[in-house]
């Protein structure tokens, strides 16, 4: 039978990684789909077992979920309008049985170009929290996933939170998604949008797209076009082209590259009119 380690302190992990490679279990709502076989095949180590793990908090340099924090978790945590959109895309991670155990964390590192929590995560400017047995460091999560089920994760490293940074707590966001049903269902394009106004001027914006490239995309050019620019009217800046030039968008069987391209350009036009003429999306 293989080894099963279920540790209740960081460093009792670490010591294990330490030792061997091994496969790291938190929600496993991912981890079991992924073998062919009855059980785990090789060495197991489960972190749900460490408290210092699982929670959100908040100080002056800003917002830190931990490892094993679920998708209810996020649901039920009182966050700023801000984090809005990932809230929004915890709702629609599977089923309600998903989001009670599934991590945001996992959402990550199973680096699938369709995880519900990256575009919201990079528009939030998350940054990723690895620790090894000889030290700790932060990546950029647009460094952290590099490619498809790819990671900068080396051995002998955990994962032990997410950090969002204070500045990236202001504003507020949505998160939109297009599938072929509404629900348990792979995406074809989502977006999250993160607008900062202040005074009818946009003061800063955030726009990712995942889904439709290897990896989530943050569109940084069209981001500096809507800075400075009147909230109304705002979405008229997004077009087609722009959104295709940023996303090189890719073709597979639900959707074709040029269809995703609009699709994307459509949601975030959506998502930024729900956030500028709240009227108009309550009607």
């Amino acid at each position: 039978m293989a080894a099963y380690h279920r540790p209740d302190t960081l460093q009792g992990a670490l010591d294990v990684l330490a030792e061997r490679p091994v496969t790291i279990a938190a929600g496993c709502t991912d981890l079991f789909p992924a073998t062919q076989a009855r059980t785990l095949t090789g060495p197991v180590l489960d972190i749900t077992g460490i408290p210092g793990l699982r929670g959100i908090s908040r100080d002056e340099s800003g917002i830190r979920i931990g490892a094993t924090t679920s998708w209810t978790d996020v649901i039920r945590a009182d966050l700023p309008p801000a984090f809005d959109m990932l809230k929004q895309a915890a709702r629609e991670v599977g089923s309600v049985q998903i989001q009670n155990s599934g991590t945001v964390t996992g959402n990550i590192c199973n680096a699938s170009p369709a995880a519900d929590g990256m575009p919201c995560l990079m528009a939030l400017d998350a940054q990723v929290e690895l620790a090894s047995a000889t030290g700790t460091r932060t990546l950029p999560l647009s460094h952290f996933v590099n490619g498809p089920r790819q990671t900068a994760l080396e051995p002998g490293e955990l994962v032990t939170a997410i950090t969002i940074p204070e500045a990236a707590t202001r504003g507020t966001s949505r998160f939109l998604k297009l599938g072929a049903r509404k629900y348990l269902v792979i995406s074809i394009a989502m977006v999250a949008v993160r607008l900062d106004i202040e005074g009818g001027t946009v003061r800063d914006a955030a726009l990712a797209v995942g889904a439709c490239s290897a990896v989530a995309t943050r569109l940084t050019r069209l981001e500096a076009t809507l800075a400075g620019q009147s909230a109304s009217g705002l979405s008229q800046h997004i077009t087609d082209a722009a959104v295709a030039a940023a996303l090189s968008p890719i073709d597979d069987i639900r959707a074709d590259g040029p269809y995703r391209a609009h699709a994307a350009a459509e949601l975030l036009r959506r998502a930024i009119d729900d956030l500028t003429q709240p009227a108009k999306a309550a009607a």
